[in-house]
């Protein structure tokens, strides 16, 4: 059993010892949090007491999964425009033929294309299934994770093939994607531990014991 309580970042007796100051992902603030003698009243409890595993399944979930796969789509795109703007306009200096012009680079392309769009069409079947209550809802929501999970860095790592050294410049803007992308395999639930929800969902045993 969980209770979920609205603390005050703000609280007197909370602190926040260690700034977070890691790779990737700027928006992030997974940092220590130490309370000594925090007073937290009644009212400040979110549900009901015990209730807490209902709501982050229920509620919070849903939410953190579908919108942090859209953050993660949002890096596959730039990664797969930026990839395909610089093989298109960067040329052999021996030759003047393009990048685009090698049939190995517009292959690579193409799987960055696939990838990303097959996430995206994930997300949109998690958002139907969701607001219409099939009965696979939770399925999906699980699955929606892990996939991102996977084909993030897949998507990422191919941009960085493709570009090649140029990839590691930063005005390119491949190395930020593909540094970022890594955030999500270990962002918990891990893609890991989805694996093994949806293991068990498929099996018919109980998700969480």
């Amino acid at each position: 059993m969980s209770t979920l309580w609205l603390v005050p970042g703000n609280a007197p007796g909370l602190s926040f010892p260690v700034a977070f100051d890691g790779m990737g992902l700027r928006g992030n603030s997974s940092s220590p949090i130490v309370a000594r003698d925090v007073r937290v009243p009644r009212s400040a409890m979110l549900g009901v007491d015990g209730g807490g595993f209902d709501i982050m399944m229920g509620n919070v979930l849903p939410h953190f999964h579908v919108l942090g796969s859209s953050c993660y789509l949002g890096v596959m795109e730039a990664a797969t425009h930026k990839a395909a703007a610089h093989v298109t306009k960067t040329r052999l200096l021996h030759t003047g033929q393009a990048l685009a012009d090698l049939a190995t680079i517009r292959a690579y392309l193409a799987r960055m294309r696939m990838k990303t769009d097959l996430v995206r069409g994930l997300i949109r079947d998690t958002l139907d299934a969701i607001e219409s209550k099939r009965e696979d809802a939770q399925m999906r929501v699980l699955e929606v994770k892990a996939a991102v999970g996977e084909l993030a860095p897949e998507v990422t790592e191919l941009g960085m093939r493709v570009c090649g050294g140029a990839a590691y410049r930063k005005e390119v803007g491949l190395e930020r994607h593909f540094r970022d992308a890594r955030a999500v395999t270990v962002m918990s639930p891990t893609t890991d531990l989805l694996y093994d929800f949806i293991g068990k969902a498929m099996t018919g045993m109980p998700l969480f014991d």
